[in-house]
């Protein structure tokens, strides 16, 4: 009788060895696939940012020739209103697609495990180093 209660006591561990190991490993590949989406989002972020800079580029050129045209005589009035106007849909747009990209940024780091709360990778990792999309502007 006793020889039975060890055997079965001994099968209960081992079953919950098991399942504790089976835990482990199905954590370790969801955080495995959720790293690697984040760091897809973040090549896509990538990508469109240099748009976006271009973008801004285009902008910041727009409202140079605006504030020049202003300053002209009474003549170049209504091109300088119309520089200007163009500059500032261009600016909405970039505005409108870096909030864009600020968001799938913040979206990236909320699902990925390498990151702590303040954007710094945890050092379980072997990294002491930002987040890698900070330096994306």
């Amino acid at each position: 009788m006793t020889n039975t209660v060890v055997w079965i006591v001994v099968a209960v561990v081992v079953v919950l060895l098991l399942i504790l190991v089976f835990a482990f490993f199905a954590r370790s590949a969801r955080d495995r696939k959720h790293s690697a989406e984040a760091d897809r989002i973040r090549d896509e972020v990538r990508v469109e940012s240099t748009r976006v800079e271009k973008r801004e580029a285009i902008a910041g050129e727009t409202e140079a020739k605006a504030r020049a045209a202003a300053a002209e005589a009474e003549a170049k009035a209504a091109e300088a209103t119309r520089l200007a106007d163009r500059a500032t849909t261009h600016r909405s747009e970039a505005a409108s697609s870096r909030e864009h990209l600020d968001a799938e940024l913040e979206r990236a780091d909320g699902m990925d495990p390498r990151l702590k709360a303040d954007g710094k990778r945890d050092e379980a990792d072997g990294a002491e180093h930002d987040a890698p999309h900070r330096s994306v502007k």
